[in-house]
């Protein structure tokens, strides 16, 4: 049994603060006032008979206790979000018929799962579903040919459609396995071996190019891949090094063994997925089809990512729909 005192709701605000390291953005992100956030906290570390946050440093940090304890807390809060999200019923009896474009990202391991809990939902629906690269995607429901669509966005991606953030992607580096562990200048081993960059019609590549643009780095443009399961089997056969995000390593399970994820060498950037609704379709289905899909998310992109590389986390998050 528990200790008396270790509630869900304690585990929620000490996740919360442990991220945030401020009582007052807990307090936003649970809904409780500040005094029930520092009192949740007090009740957990009694229950435990342990300090988890060493309160004289600003913002706050764990104790080894608390870091230690985290790691335990968010597993059983991601086994709880994700039973939660497959008990998840959407109401979808109503519909007659449902166009749906996904990006191609999610095809390994989420599009089988959602389609899996829409078709359990809509028993007299007419369904088409379409997977492909987010400008593909984008193109398909400005036409009108598609109802909904998740996919990458950009500020001009949404106009006249409804947007439901789902969630933050941020950029990251990927190089052949050992490449950039060894000691020597970072920024010169990325001079010394190519850049495999995207296709410049996808709206990856062009964000990853004005990105660089944007803190000056230059490197030649050899190589542009059209297909993230080919630029990243080129990255494990050292033929270059790739910036991709978590959504594009998770993708290439295959590989992970060749190829290592790094932070950035130059200041972070992401890109945002979203749920896209076209203006004549009600609110309730596309809002329920995006909280399904945040808890999707969550379980098997997010949480896992952040166990194999913690400095992820805060970077790769969910996002709700007020972000």
């Amino acid at each position: 049994m528990l200790n008396k005192g270790v509630t869900l709701r304690g585990l929620e605000v000490f996740e919360a603060l442990a991220e945030y390291g401020s009582v007052a953005r807990a307090s936003e992100i649970t809904g409780l006032s500040q005094p029930a956030v520092s009192q949740q906290i007090r009740n957990l570390q009694t229950a435990l008979g342990t300090d988890l946050i060493d309160h004289s440093k600003r913002p706050m940090q764990l104790t080894a206790a608390g870091r230690a304890y985290l790691a335990r807390a968010r597993e059983v809060l991601s086994q709880l979000r994700m039973a939660e999200s497959e008990l998840t019923v959407m109401d979808l009896n109503h519909l007659t018929q449902l166009s749906m474009g996904i990006i191609d990202d999610f095809d390994n391991d989420l599009t089988p799962r959602l389609v899996t809990k829409l078709a359990e939902s809509m028993t007299r629906c007419r369904f088409r579903l379409v997977t492909a690269p987010s400008h593909e995607i984008i193109n398909a429901i400005h036409a009108g040919d598609l109802h909904m669509a998740i996919t990458a966005v950009a500020p001009e991606t949404v106009d006249s459609m409804t947007e439901y953030p789902l969630a933050r992607d941020p950029f990251i580096l990927v190089a052949p396995s050992g490449y950039l562990s060894s000691t020597g200048d970072m920024s010169q081993k990325l001079q010394d071996l190519p850049m495999l960059r995207y296709g410049q019609e996808q709206l990856i590549g062009r964000q990853i190019e004005a990105a660089l643009n944007r803190v000056h780095f230059s490197v030649p443009h050899r190589f542009e891949i059209g297909s993230n399961p080919s630029l990243m089997a080129m990255v494990s056969r050292g033929i270059g090094w790739a910036i991709t995000t978590p959504l594009g390593y998770l993708r290439a399970a295959r590989f992970h063994d060749q190829v290592e994820a790094h932070p950035l060498p130059f200041p972070q950037f992401s890109r945002q997925i979203s749920l896209l609704a076209s203006g004549d379709w009600a609110d309730t289905v596309p809002r329920d089809v995006a909280h399904t899909m945040r808890g999707l998310i969550q379980a098997h992109m997010v949480t896992p990512a952040i166990e194999r590389f913690p400095w992820l986390d805060g970077a790769f998050t969910i996002l709700e729909a007020d972000t």
